[in-house]
């Protein structure tokens, strides 16, 4: 069956890219709602904007929706995947300013509040995206691509990163990301940045509210963030992480198998974008109990949650 929360949480912080205050409750609601997001600082107008693939607009380093009315929310992409990686299907989410609160650059404080909330079930059958046939899309620097999955699984991954700075380097990791592997194995993992690039970053007006707490800087084999690194391949497990998020924006789980070779958010939206145009591509099917088991999020505890956060 769909879920939703038991009663709404609240969390609050500043924007990761704005550095203005930003406080975000997140709503139970009713079957076939969806996910969607509410400005509570606008008084006039359209408020309400989904969370869907096509609500996506280009931003350079998150991921932005946008209504008709021009009311958007940025940095959507770790509430998104703390939603889906706990198997949550219906939430209205309030925000009162246009960035949601980096928190500490991963999905674990996300995770840890939903959790503590708990999960009602919806008396509807949840609805999955199944992919039929391979999409991609290739920019010449990355690449991602859906593909159907083996018999039996629900969403799986695989992604590699490669970058300049010894402390990331090449990193290559494949998951099953079904039950609680997204709360284990991703949710703790934190954004990244080269510290190369922070001057140039906020002189564009962005990374404004990054701090060493809130995102892991690198600098060539150092890392400057107190504490290191959560896990040594934390970089590429925060991609995932990414890459869940904005795959929730399909509106229902994906079941099927994601490859992202150095992808990011433009990159996956266009690849959903891809898949609702490829005639014959998915389908939306009704999940049988042993379908929803396998979903990101089925079945998960609180004590799953990484100590380390």
């Amino acid at each position: 069956m769909q879920t939703t929360l038991r009663s709404p949480i609240t969390f609050t912080g500043v924007g990761l890219h704005s550095g203005a205050a930003a406080r975000l409750t997140i709503r139970p609601a009713s079957a076939d709602y969806g996910i969607w997001f509410k400005r509570t600082d606008i008084a006039l107008g359209d408020t309400m904007i989904p969370a869907r693939w096509d609500s996506v607009e280009a931003s350079p380093l998150c991921t932005m929706i946008v209504n008709r009315a021009g009311a958007s929310v940025s940095t959507v992409e770790h509430v998104m995947a703390a939603l889906a990686g706990c198997g949550v299907h219906n939430a209205l989410i309030e925000i009162d300013g246009p960035e949601a609160p980096i928190l500490d650059g991963s999905s674990v404080p996300f995770v840890r509040g939903i959790l503590s909330r708990g999960l009602r079930a919806l008396a509807t059958p949840i609805r999955a995206i199944e992919v039929l046939k391979p999409v991609s899309v290739d920019t010449g620097r990355g690449w991602a691509r859906l593909l159907p999955g083996a018999p039996g699984q629900g969403l799986t991954m695989s992604f590699h990163i490669a970058f300049a700075d010894a402390a990331i380097g090449e990193q290559t990791k494949t998951l099953n990301l079904a039950n609680g592997t997204f709360v284990r194995e991703l949710s703790d993992s934190r954004t990244f940045c080269r510290a190369a690039d922070v001057a140039a970053m906020r002189a564009a007006g962005k990374a404004l509210g990054g701090t060493y707490e809130n995102a892991v800087v690198v600098d060539g084999d150092r890392v400057l963030s107190p504490g290191g690194l959560r896990h040594a391949d934390e970089a590429v497990r925060h991609k995932m992480l990414d890459a869940l998020g904005d795959l929730a924006l399909a509106g229902a789980p994906i079941v099927g198998h994601y490859e992202g070779h150095k992808a990011g958010h433009a990159l996956t939206n266009a690849l959903l974008r891809e898949l609702f145009a490829t005639p014959g591509a998915s389908r939306v099917v009704l999940c049988d109990a042993g379908q929803a088991a396998r979903l990101p999020g089925a079945g998960v505890e609180r004590h799953e949650i990484p100590a380390v956060a």
